[in-house]
């Protein structure tokens, strides 16, 4: 298998540069035996009382950072991962290249970020001061490369789920297909007789990161922070045991629950890194059906979803798609996916 066997054409008008103007109002196509347009609002008429939504909980940190160095050029600061002791992870952007020992200064303020060490694409970094009270304050929402805008007001809102547990705020990117989610939608859904779930997986500026070999199959995933406690697990299992489906909002969730499971050959209580690829061939053991957004070609998490469906079901669906005008991406319109087991 080739990684150009998994491209296709995507009219830049499709993409997505804002949310809908109410959540909850975005297209979904599903995808079972046959393709059936439809809208995220109608989601609970494909489920059955007993099924399980699970959901992942985590919250988007404010971690773009406009700073500038010494000289005066300016610098923008990802940040990737809090370390504690006011350390972090980040990507750095700069038109000079940035060394060890750098020190600068964030924008409108006496704050200062120190350069120390650099591994690989990321400098481990040093606050004058708490980071998270900085993002708090000076933080932008670190919207997708995608979008070529800078973020506003209503970005804060719109790009995190209405179920983030503030407590679990570690992640610099939305679990998009959990955007589409209201309040009163969930509500309905539980009152249906259909259970939630959550786990957590705080999701790092490597979900954005391109396959760079053909030979996709060698490629390495990006670790990812996830847990899974003992409450989701028993409902998970217990699901899973009445034979009722089990559906993961978003990818982050279907990979979560697929790691935990391929690494002990069941779903336990799990705290810990996972860098699991999903790619066509793999076999999964505990999601029955995914609602997810739009990907890009030739990424990673276009590959898990073609995995999931059917590599033709999910060519055909992209194309139906793009024929019908339907929104990609972050801000984009969704799918209902039903496991394909060839």
């Amino acid at each position: 298998m080739k990684l150009q066997e998994y491209n296709f054409l995507l009219p830049e008008k499709l993409i997505a540069s804002r949310p809908p103007k109410e959540r909850g109002s975005s297209r979904l196509l599903v995808l079972n035996k046959q393709l059936e347009d439809s809208y995220i609002e109608s989601l609970d008429e494909y489920l059955n009382p007993g099924d399980l939504l699970v959901l992942n909980d985590t919250k988007v940190l404010k971690a773009r950072l406009n700073a500038r160095r010494a000289t005066g050029g300016y610098v923008e600061v990802l940040i990737e991962r809090l370390l504690g002791d006011n350390l972090a992870l980040a990507q750095t952007r700069s038109n000079r290249k940035l060394h060890k020992g750098d020190i600068l200064s964030l924008e409108d303020s006496s704050i200062e970020i120190k350069l120390l060490n650099k591994d690989d694409s990321l400098f481990k970094i040093e606050f004058s001061e708490e980071p998270r009270r900085i993002l708090e304050i000076y933080g932008q929402v670190p919207l997708p490369p995608y979008i070529k805008r800078v973020p506003e007001e209503l970005d804060e809102a719109r790009y995190q789920t209405v179920y983030a547990d503030e407590s679990k705020e570690n992640s610099v990117a939305a679990p998009t297909a959990g955007l589409h989610f209201t309040k009163k939608q969930l509500s309905t859904i539980e009152q249906k007789g259909i259970e939630i779930a959550y786990i957590t997986l705080d999701i790092g500026l490597g979900t954005f990161a391109p396959i760079r070999i053909d030979n996709f199959e060698k490629h390495i995933m990006h670790k990812e922070r996830v847990l899974i406690d003992e409450a989701a697990v028993k409902t998970i299992n217990r699901v899973l045991d009445s034979g009722s489906k089990i559906v993961a909002v978003g990818t982050t969730v279907l990979r979560c629950l697929e790691s935990v499971y391929s690494m002990f050959n069941k779903l336990t209580p799990f705290e810990g890194e996972i860098d699991l690829f999903i790619y066509p061939g793999y076999k999964f053991g505990v999601v029955d059906s995914l609602i997810t957004n739009f990907h890009l070609p030739k990424s990673s998490l276009f590959l898990l979803v073609c995995a999931f469906g059917g590599t033709q079901n999910l060519k055909s669906a992209y194309d139906h798609a793009i024929k019908y005008n339907y929104k990609f991406f972050s801000y984009g319109d969704a799918m209902l996916i039903n496991k394909f087991d060839e």
